[in-house]
């Protein structure tokens, strides 16, 4: 382990050194994150997932950029270059770029103008140039006449573009102006010749004449603007401080006066236009990209934590229906575990010749709902919210209302509902449904168990994000499947019901492996313990190590099996349990907490001769020992009438369920087709740095009606009560 990179990560982090080496070997020896932050607390300090995943992507950059300085080191000393003072600028550098920089002076070029101009033997000339002589310069260009070099204006203007070169391949001179440029510099763009025709809907109307200093600019303004370019509506460049940009260059060329200073002064203008400025303004439009990017990946996290981590209704009936209009509207009937009872088509927008509902089909699709209820007594209804969903909710309502049937409907997101419908999952799971019928299934299920269902589709393609599809792809994985592995390692798995799909994210588990766990598992009917589960094909010993902790067996006779307690503290648990009291019966039963919170954590741990983090998760399992921290989330709100923008009024207050969170605002669904939009500056009375820190996505929120816009269907709203 390299220490002077595990203290580099200590000092970004502000954490011990000692703790972040420990999670570091953690890692290099097999352990997930899941597992480190659950039962290896003692080890770490308590860090929690989050902490851990950010020593590793901090360790993984240290170490990508340590090798690159021992390669830009090498390749220099080969070249007999390196100097000690070089070699030291090179290890204190903190980022690629500057590395990048102190080696661009020593890189193989391919053909420029200074290397053309070296071949003509101009490079003495040039060196004359930057010796600051009081010379006459014309009479030492003419030495340098020959047959690549006919005039002295030649030989003077190669003598240039070697200085330029030369300067700008001084690695102090671009930091600076590097620094420089994004300090005091401006972003501008400006629409293309043919750009409004390309903007048919004015997305990117704002950009067509926009200014803003570059240290200033928002990260998801970067990203519309990197879209904007890309689909050639608008042009974009740096400018504003050339002239403060080329009187620094000059100063710190120039030591003194000269018969050069012409001919310098052409040099480093030529240097900073041609050279300098292009490329740096890449490397800061690259920068300003990037944490664009880890911007947009942040909140789409963040966002995509909060939906799975939406509270499952369990134990109801459903009816899930995808809207649609033509086609009809698909729907199934799944049981309390999630099977299809059922599934059809009506079609209750179907038009007659005046262009109307047509009533026979509508009459036909009420009597459907209406068998359906007295056959199988749903207690739900989750609608999709693409095509045709607000005017499906409308005949819902109405079906509800004419039928008296008791009955709650939920518009439900269906944002990668198609994905999964197209997918080979789902073509395993339903192999004789269509693919409408598979996101009927689908929507039910997300009302019944949104994380089971959601972990079957691509992260990337769950709309709760801004740009995610401008963002590198790697990185955007990465962190998106460190969400879902988190997220279903917290809420624990029932190894008897998981599909394939879910168990792929338990710690430990690989795809291979979870394949396998179904296969055993429907081979044998089910795992009566933890300990049946060393029995899948392909699970080591490392394996089972990191997932059994996360694997719950209801049906086990072994209480412990039930719950978040690993089974390497069994032992401790009971002994726990006799120092207590407290028979396997009582686990799980209020009385528990009488004596599990009059518990003196740090003298229990040292009289049992373990530490206070594993014995506070055994005692919490006492307690709740099928903790689902889902249950800790608002459920969704339950709807039998549906509104209208005719129905809104300024002031009015609503209640209504965020969908989405982006650096501008959050939207919310208040039973519209449109979401409304609550700007960021309506989110509270004090200071917001960051929407998700006042809301989150599938969060239940008071809202008043701000603005209507009923041309363009949109709402604007507000979190603050003007009326009080």
């Amino acid at each position: 382990m390299n220490e002077i990179l595990v203290q580099e990560v200590s000092k970004e982090l502000k954490l011990p050194s000692a703790k972040v080496k420990v999670v570091l070997e953690l890692l290099s020896d097999g352990a997930t994150i899941p597992f480190i932050a659950r039962y290896r607390k003692e080890m770490t300090g308590g860090m929690d997932e989050e902490q851990i995943f950010q020593i590793n992507q901090l360790f993984e950059y240290a170490n990508n950029l340590h090798k690159r300085k021992e390669d830009v080191i090498r390749l220099i000393a080969e070249k007999e270059m390196l100097t000690p003072e070089l070699e030291k600028e090179i290890l204190a550098a903190t980022k690629l770029v500057e590395v990048e920089d102190l080696y661009r002076p020593f890189k193989e070029k391919k053909k420029t103008k200074a290397t053309e101009a070296i071949a003509k033997g101009l490079e003495p000339l040039a060196n004359f140039l930057l010796s600051f002589p009081n010379k006459d310069i014309l009479e030492e260009a003419s030495k340098y006449l020959n047959d690549d070099v006919k005039t002295i204006e030649e030989a003077i203007e190669g003598a240039k573009y070697i200085v330029a070169e030369s300067v700008s391949d001084d690695a102090n001179i671009r930091k600076y102006l590097r620094d420089y440029l994004f300090k005091h510099g401006l972003i501008i763009t400006t629409v293309k010749k043919n750009g409004k025709e390309l903007d048919l809907k004015n997305v990117y109307e704002i950009y067509y004449d926009y200014s803003q200093p570059i240290s200033r600019i928002k990260p998801h303004q970067i990203l519309a603007i990197n879209r904007a370019e890309a689909e050639k509506v608008i042009t974009v460049k740096l400018d504003g401080t050339k002239d403060a940009m080329e009187n620094y260059i000059i100063k710190e060329v120039i030591k003194k006066s000269s018969s050069a200073d012409e001919y310098l002064k052409d040099a480093i203008k030529d240097a900073l236009k041609r050279l300098i400025f292009p490329s740096i303004e890449r490397e800061i439009r690259s920068e300003l990209s990037e944490k664009g990017e880890d911007q947009a990946i942040e909140v789409f996290a963040d966002n995509l934590s909060k939906l799975l981590l939406q509270p499952p209704l369990k134990g109801k009936v459903i009816l899930g229906i995808d809207p649609a209009f033509r086609t009809g509207c698909k729907w199934t009937v799944v049981d309390p575990t999630g099977q299809v009872l059922e599934k059809g088509v009506m079609y209750p927008h179907e038009q007659s010749k005046d262009g109307k509902p047509d009533p026979k089909k509508v009459f036909e699709s009420e009597l459907q709902i209406k068998v359906l209820y007295k056959k199988y007594k749903f207690e739900l209804i989750a609608i999709g919210n693409g095509t045709a969903s607000r005017e499906t909710e409308k005949f819902i309502v109405h079906v509800i209302k004419e039928q008296n049937l008791n009955a709650k409907y939920v518009i439900v997101n269906e944002a990668g509902a198609s994905v999964y419908s197209a997918s080979e999952v789902a073509r395993e799971e339903f192999p004789n449904f269509s693919v409408e019928e598979r996101s009927a299934a689908s929507i039910a299920r997300r009302l019944q168990d949104p994380l089971s269902e959601l972990v079957k589709i691509d992260p990337k393609s769950i709309g709760v994000g801004q740009y995610q599809h401008d963002v590198a792809p790697k990185k955007l994985d990465n962190t998106l499947n460190f969400v879902v592995t988190n997220v279903v390692n917290q809420v624990g798995v029932n190894a008897n019901t998981a599909s394939k799909s879910l168990l792929t994210y338990v710690s430990g588990l690989s795809k291979t492996v979870a394949e396998n766990f179904v296969t055993y598992r429907n081979e044998v009917g089910g795992f009566k313990s933890r300990e049946d589960i060393l029995k899948v094909p392909k699970l080591g010993p490392k394996a089972y190590e990191q997932a059994v902790g996360f694997l719950r067996i209801p049906e086990s006779d072994e209480i412990l099996d039930q719950t978040s307690i690993h089974p390497e503290s069994y032992e401790l648990a009971k002994e726990v349990m006799k120092k207590l009291s407290i028979n396997p019966e009582d686990i799980g039963k209020p009385s528990v907490r009488l004596w599990t919170d009059n518990v003196n954590l740090d003298q229990t741990a040292k009289e049992l001769n373990t530490d206070k983090y594993t014995l506070e998760l055994i005692l919490d399992a006492f307690v709740q020992p099928m903790r689902d921290p889902r249950d800790d989330y608002e459920q969704p709100i339950l709807k039998s009438d549906v509104l209208s923008i005719e129905d809104l009024q300024i002031g009015m207050e609503l209640e209504g369920t965020v969908r989405n969170v982006t650096d501008f605002g959050a939207f919310v669904d208040i039973g519209l087709k449109n979401d409304g939009l609550v700007h960021i500056s309506k989110l509270s009375n004090k200071f917001v740095k960051h929407p998700k820190d006042v809301v989150s996505v599938g969060e239940i929120v008071t809202v008043w009606v701000l603005n209507i816009d009923k041309d363009k269907s949109k709402v604007g709203l507000t979190m603050i009560n003007t009326l009080n």
